[in-house]
């Protein structure tokens, strides 16, 4: 096979990108996305497939069903898209361009916390933005959900994941789930009669470029023994890559887990410190898990905001270049469509679920409600997602929303 590179033909129209371009598409996304999860999903999906038409539908929903297995999945996406564009290179410069714009806006805030115990007054902004967001999800679920859930076993997977998320299962489990009842039922009765078999940018192999066993027992030793004012960078990279290593299901799973670790367990910040890390965390656009870096930058400025955060998605990095490497090659298999054709539909549900969650505290009044219409009708009509972005933000600095 031939390997995909900058001449290969696509099936997308708007052809592949070159690596200035795959990076720049991608500090634009990390720059405005906001809301976290899923909503930064849909303000993926809505620049890589429907704007620049790099990936279709179904194997942009391919990528967010991967990244679900370990670690953040909207940096998990960023790094499948990028590897299915111009391979591991593609992956890391993408994961890293989308990361970035969040991880400056943090070490900045960081540093006027940690020198001046105080948060810069953000909140109306992010509360007009908030509907924004949920309008966001919504045209994401719906441009992906109209070519994906067209038949019966569709809508009841479909269902099945959006019931499934609100009830709080493991998206982990829904999408096996999903997979297994694809094998069960195949392709051909999950999409839609007359579809081709297959989607995407193309079936070749992107390019090749060129458990702890220790870790637990003296990982322990290391990270209690130095009091907080003396943790190391050693200490504080091993602390973060254990926390990586058991960090499934998505962006907000990571708050407990680094709070039973960081404040039960080794006291490294107060319960305040805390909280105010992940107010900051989502001031910022991007993933929560940039919490690392705020973390990060308390004990060794911002080499240890590197070290913290590089460490935390190094993991889920790894895991990601398997699962890419077997996607290029097993994807034109009967029963890996089949799996993956029942995890399609289940994504769609999984991405209206995080609509409700976030619609629950977000929409909490008759302005907020009547913004996030009105942003969806402005998205569907194409309008940039930053725009209407900032028409909300400014809506709620202006205390119009009330």
């Amino acid at each position: 096979m031939p390997p995909i590179g900058p001449e290969t033909k696509t099936n997308s129209s708007s052809g592949r990108p070159s690596l200035p371009q795959l990076v720049l598409a991608f500090l634009k996304i990390g720059a405005i996305a906001f809301g976290g999860g899923m909503a930064i999903i849909a303000m993926m999906e809505r620049e890589v497939v429907r704007h620049r038409r790099w990936l279709s539908a179904e194997e942009f929903l391919h990528g967010v069903g991967l990244g679900q297995v370990l670690g953040p999945f909207a940096v998990n996406t960023a790094f499948f898209t990028g590897y299915r564009l111009q391979g591991p290179v593609g992956a890391l410069l993408s994961m890293g361009a989308f990361v970035a714009p969040s991880m400056v806006l943090v070490l900045m805030l960081s540093w006027l916390y940690f020198t001046y115990h105080a948060i810069p007054a953000l909140q109306g902004a992010l509360l007009g933005a908030g509907p924004v967001v949920i309008a966001l999800v919504i045209s994401a679920a719906w441009s992906v959900g109209r070519k994906a859930v067209q038949t019966f076993p569709a809508v009841a997977l479909a269902t099945a994941g959006l019931l499934g998320a609100l009830y709080g299962i493991n998206a982990v489990y829904i999408l096996v789930g999903a997979g297994v009842a694809g094998v069960l039922l195949g392709k051909k009765r999950i999409a839609k009669p007359g579809s081709p078999p297959g989607s995407g940018v193309s079936a070749d192999p992107p390019p090749r470029t060129g458990r702890q066993g220790l870790s637990g027992y003296a990982g322990m030793l290391l990270a209690r023994g130095l009091p907080a004012t003396g943790v190391s960078l050693v200490v504080l990279g091993f602390t973060f890559l254990k926390v990586g290593l058991i960090f499934f299901g998505g962006g907000y799973v990571l708050v407990p887990l680094l709070y039973q670790r960081l404040v039960a367990e080794l006291a490294w910040l107060s319960p305040q410190e805390f909280l105010d890390g992940v107010v900051i965390s989502n001031l910022t656009p991007g993933p929560i898990s940039v919490l690392a870096t705020f973390v990060g930058y308390k004990f060794q400025g911002v080499t240890g905001a590197l070290v913290a955060t590089v460490a935390l998605y190094l993991p889920a990095t790894a895991l990601m270049f398997v699962l890419c490497y077997g996607y290029g090659r097993l994807r034109e298999g009967v029963y890996f469509q089949d799996f993956l054709a029942g995890v399609t539909p289940a994504l769609v549900g999984l991405i209206l679920s995080a609509a409700v969650l976030l619609g629950r505290g977000t929409l909490v009044s008759w302005q907020a409600a009547l913004l996030a219409m009105l942003a969806c009708v402005l998205l569907v009509r194409n309008w940039p997602p930053a725009v209407v972005l900032a028409i909300g933000a400014l809506l709620g600095v202006l205390k119009l929303l009330a």
